[in-house]
């Protein structure tokens, strides 16, 4: 009798830890599967009205949609990104505010390293790379070179007299300029702009030479030939101008496009992110949606988590290169 009291007793406590461990298990799925359950908020740490709010609000309405929970785009601009992507980084890690931001990310893990109030990779979860943009090359036309080749041999014959337009030190459109006179071996005297808007009117009124605005703002100037194309600076030909080739065709290895993509506080649950990623992803995927895209340019992409985190460590450390190369700071 006492032989089977200690059986029972012990097959008791097997299925005891049996569902404590099943139901540990399930656990992470059961969060899940109730996410979201409130209003989400999407954060882009730049003002309204430019290519990072389009996309995110592209983004926000087709989730909204899908999940019939809201989704709030909420624009917190300054610092070039760093006050809205801390507001992430110090937000609950439970998938209701979210990040999107472009490679000013990791362009800032070097630019303003010791100086951020939050770590670019330990303080967040990759979620997904949405798309890649490029940059254009463009030149006034009075300036004598049609393509990259050309461009590289006049500023050889011309040291330190061809000078380049920029939104402002350590935006894209300066280190991609600083990429190319790296790996061309060239001089060009950099002018700073406070946005791009300032840049472009005085390319377009000749004062500076050239510049690598976004695609989609140059544009209508290239088309009414104030401005000449010389290349796109993403890895492969644009959607938009399949005809106009990239400065890598010239010099290989040369990539320097955007990208916006989308991240969450770290400690995040793993099946809120999974979540997260695949209703991004099929979002992305929806033909109207990538026909937004590619009209600004983009060619929608739809990483997976980890394909992103190896991505983003990449970038940070091609533009640290760049960075110290260069010896570019900020004040």
């Amino acid at each position: 009798m006492e032989l089977m009291k200690r059986i029972r007793s012990t097959r008791t406590k097997i299925l005891f830890v049996s569902l404590t461990a099943l139901a540990a298990g399930a656990a992470p799925s059961a969060v899940a599967q109730t996410y979201p359950h409130k209003t989400i908020r999407l954060v882009v740490p730049f003002p309204p009205g430019g290519s990072n709010d389009l996309v995110a609000r592209i983004i926000a309405q087709k989730l909204d949609e899908s999940w019939g929970q809201r989704v709030v785009v909420d624009n917190r601009a300054g610092g070039n990104g760093v006050i809205g992507t801390q507001l992430v980084a110090r937000s609950a890690p439970d998938g209701y505010t979210i990040l999107l931001v472009p490679a000013a990310h990791a362009i800032n893990a070097t630019l303003q390293k010791g100086k951020l109030p939050y770590d670019p990779i330990k303080d967040f979860t990759p979620v997904t790379n949405i798309a890649s943009a490029p940059n254009v090359l463009v030149v006034h036309p009075t300036v004598p070179a049609r393509t990259v080749r050309e461009l590289i041999r006049l500023a050889k014959t011309r040291p330190g007299q061809l000078n380049y337009g920029s939104a402002g030190i350590g935006f894209p459109s300066h280190l991609a300029a600083e990429m190319l006179k790296s790996m061309a071996g060239i001089n060009m005297v950099h002018v700073p702009y406070k946005g791009a808007g300032p840049a472009m009117v005085d390319l377009i009124s000749g004062h500076i030479d050239l510049a690598f605005p976004s695609l989609p703002g140059a544009l209508p100037h290239i088309k009414t030939g104030r401005l000449r194309a010389l290349a796109v600076t993403s890895d492969k030909r644009s959607v938009i101008m399949p005809g106009l080739p990239t400065v890598a065709e010239t010099l290989p290895g040369y990539s320097a496009a955007t990208w916006f993509g989308i991240f969450l506080p770290a400690a995040t649950p793993a099946d809120i992110v999974t979540k997260l990623n695949a209703g991004i992803v099929r979002i992305i995927r929806l033909p109207e949606v990538k026909d937004v895209l590619s009209r600004q340019g983009a060619e929608p992409i739809g990483s997976t988590p980890g394909n992103f985190a190896l991505y983003i460590k990449s970038e940070i450390e091609k533009w640290a290169r760049v960075i110290k190369q260069a010896n570019v700071r900020v004040e």
